[in-house]
């Protein structure tokens, strides 16, 4: 069989280039090893954040630094075995870090980000998903008024630079809009302009029976058997395509790597569980601890709490010390009931050192095309990554410019 397009990865990522592909008029192959949205994609927040403008940057102040290293904070773990592998992509990570490049950085960045809602909502209308989609925003809680008003410092500047709305919810407004939440709360702020689902996993396979619908095929299959020019086998037989888009998150060296491609990459892993909550225990909209690091959202199979960041060898067996050590400050935040998983799910979000994703043509080889590494924000930016890498390969004019997203920056 053979396809204008092989596209390796089902997450969020793959399907919408797999989608937008389609939507040009290319016969496009989707491949992954299961089944779409039930790995990376499967597990985040639920977020599409309009606001995330500013990607998550390496902690740059003595006092945080030292309070990581004693890898006792509920945001942020590591494995001690995993940082000699680490070193590199930190170092990098710290550097570009530094407040004039990260605001660089976020000059790139943001024209992404700018896109992440209507690119969603397009997706959602055609696929007929408006019930996994919750508008808006979503709030940052905070515990003291000093985190607070720092907080809103960063809002303002988000809104001067990059027009991106907040509001600030006073104490009494809070318990007014969240009445199950914990009063010793001191208040909190809403990114107005943002979204949230309420199954993140569902709304990839939604993508992807749209994409089904437009003509495109899924089929289960072993990105790691690529070859050029470009073939790769699946349980169908193998597949021949005239193009082929690496979409594989934090697996795309497994693929790149063969390859002769040497990317900076790094897997920040994160945990979830699923709880019900306790009588007449409401929770409306998702609700982060900024100053813990967790954040609770209402989702389709109970409350939903996630973990910050464990950083970590991507294959390395779950150490949920993260959970452990958050549920009980989230069970003072809400009134959490039972565990409804068996067990924490594990994923893993790709990282390039820059903050910035890979989207664009390989440089050495002809009709191979990238798009991973999008760390916090696959959700956010996966249609709009979609179009653009869509765009490219058909010789549109791109939505934004793909420049300072190319392989070639490594």
């Amino acid at each position: 069989m053979t396809f204008d397009a092989l596209v390796l990865g089902a997450g969020i990522v793959g399907v919408s280039v797999a989608v937008h592909l389609q939507r040009r008029g290319m016969s496009v192959a989707l491949i992954d090893r299961k089944s779409p949205g039930n790995e990376t994609s499967f597990g985040n927040a639920g977020l599409i954040q309009r606001e995330g403008v500013y990607p998550y940057a390496f902690a740059r102040d003595v006092g945080t630094i030292l309070r990581f290293a004693a890898n006792r904070s509920t945001d942020v773990r590591y494995h001690p075995s995993a940082m000699g592998a680490f070193a590199p992509f930190l170092a990098r990570y710290w550097y570009h870090s530094e407040a004039s490049r990260h605001a660089a950085i976020a000059r790139d960045y943001s024209t992404l980000v700018a896109h992440c809602v209507t690119e969603h909502r397009t997706l959602i209308a055609a696929c007929g998903a408006q019930h996994l989609l919750r508008t808006g925003g979503w709030v940052k809680v905070f515990r003291t008024a000093a985190a607070m008003d720092a907080a809103q410092r960063d809002a303002e500047r988000w809104r001067s630079e990059y027009d991106v709305p907040f509001e600030r919810l006073d104490v009494q407004r809070l318990r007014d809009e969240e009445p199950s939440l914990a009063h010793t709360l001191v208040g909190g702020l809403r990114y107005t302009a943002s979204d949230s689902v309420s199954d993140p996993g569902a709304l990839v396979t939604a993508y992807a029976r749209y994409f089904e619908s437009l003509g495109g095929r899924v089929f289960t299959g072993d990105a790691t058997t690529l070859q050029p020019h470009w073939s790769v086998q699946t349980e169908a037989g193998r597949l021949e395509g005239r193009r082929a888009v690496v979409a594989l998150g934090p697996w795309a060296d497994t693929v790149t790597r063969p390859l002769g491609y040497r990317f900076v990459l790094a897997v920040k892993r994160g945990y979830h569980m699923h709880y019900r909550a306790q009588p007449e225990a409401t929770l409306n909209q998702p609700v982060l601890d900024a100053e813990h690091g967790f954040l609770i959202t209402p989702m389709t199979r109970g409350i939903r709490l996630t973990t910050g960041v464990e950083l970590g060898l991507r294959d390395t067996p779950p150490t949920p010390v993260q959970l452990t050590a958050v549920e009980p400050l989230a069970r003072g935040t809400f009134a959490l009931g039972e565990r409804i998983d068996p067990v924490p799910w594990l994923g893993c979000r790709p990282c390039t050192p820059d903050m910035k994703p890979v989207i664009g043509p390989a440089p050495r080889h002809r009709d191979l095309w990238f798009a991973f590494g999008h760390a916090h924000h696959g959700l956010t930016l996966g249609p709009v990554t979609g179009r653009l890498i869509a765009e490219m390969m058909t010789g549109e004019t791109p939505v934004v410019d793909p420049t300072p997203f190319g392989a070639e920056r490594f």
